[in-house]
């Protein structure tokens, strides 16, 4: 185990460790439903998340045919105030990454997240499914003042995690141009919330299932 390629591996959160569509929906329609616009269904939310939460109500507004940052403004804390206090009632850790996560640890491997997620919402879903323990670094999208696809979250992801040779797992094209731009080799699911096909991507290897993803690291490697 102490020849694995990598010393960090870092992880986007939604659509890659977990599906948390379904708690994204029911906040993004809550702050719809109070504003006066239709809702929007789970299968269309997985095509909007990515670019943080400003970004998600954006679009689920564009939806609904409205463009102006006023009524962004208007509805930002009434996502923030519901998905904070429903943030993991039925999101879903994917199947096999806790395996994978307990995998890459016993390798000595440092785990960290690196997301758009706003940081205070990324923390609170980390713990609320208890894994506090598995990701002591955890980067949002407001914690370096730029957001992926900048190179910089991700170098400051891996540089706080000890350093060393890193590599990035995601799902989207976000992801791997982040990875791409910060010169580390990209996995990507093939099962998460892209809106491209998933050999559009860019990735340096596509995976269907978590139980791929320590072969396919050491591939890389």
């Amino acid at each position: 185990m102490a020849d694995f390629p990598f010393d960090v591996v870092a992880f986007d959160l939604d659509g890659t460790l977990a599906d948390t569509a379904p708690d994204l929906t029911a906040a993004l329609n809550h702050a719809l439903e109070r504003l006066g616009y239709p809702p929007v269904s789970a299968p269309d939310v997985r095509h909007m998340v990515g670019h943080g939460a400003r970004a998600l109500l954006r679009q689920g507004l564009a939806a609904a045919g409205v463009n102006d940052e006023e009524t962004v403004d208007l509805g930002f804390p009434l996502f923030l105030d519901y998905y904070e206090a429903h943030i993991a009632d039925t999101s879903l850790v994917f199947p096999g990454c806790e395996a994978a996560l307990d995998g890459l640890a016993a390798r000595g491997v440092a785990l960290a997240v690196c997301t758009n997620k706003l940081e205070h919402l990324a923390r609170s879903f980390i713990d609320a499914i208890g894994w506090t323990s598995r990701f002591p670094v955890i980067i949002g999208g407001d914690s370096c003042g730029v957001s992926k696809p900048d190179p910089k979250p991700l170098l400051e992801t891996i540089a706080r995690a000890g350093g060393g040779r890193a590599a990035f797992i995601g799902d989207s094209i976000t992801d791997t141009k982040t990875a791409i731009a910060a010169g580390v080799p990209c996995v990507a699911l093939t099962f998460g919330f892209s809106d491209l096909p998933p050999e559009q991507l860019g990735a340096d290897i596509l995976i269907d299932h978590f139980d791929a993803l320590i072969p396919a690291l050491e591939r890389l490697g």
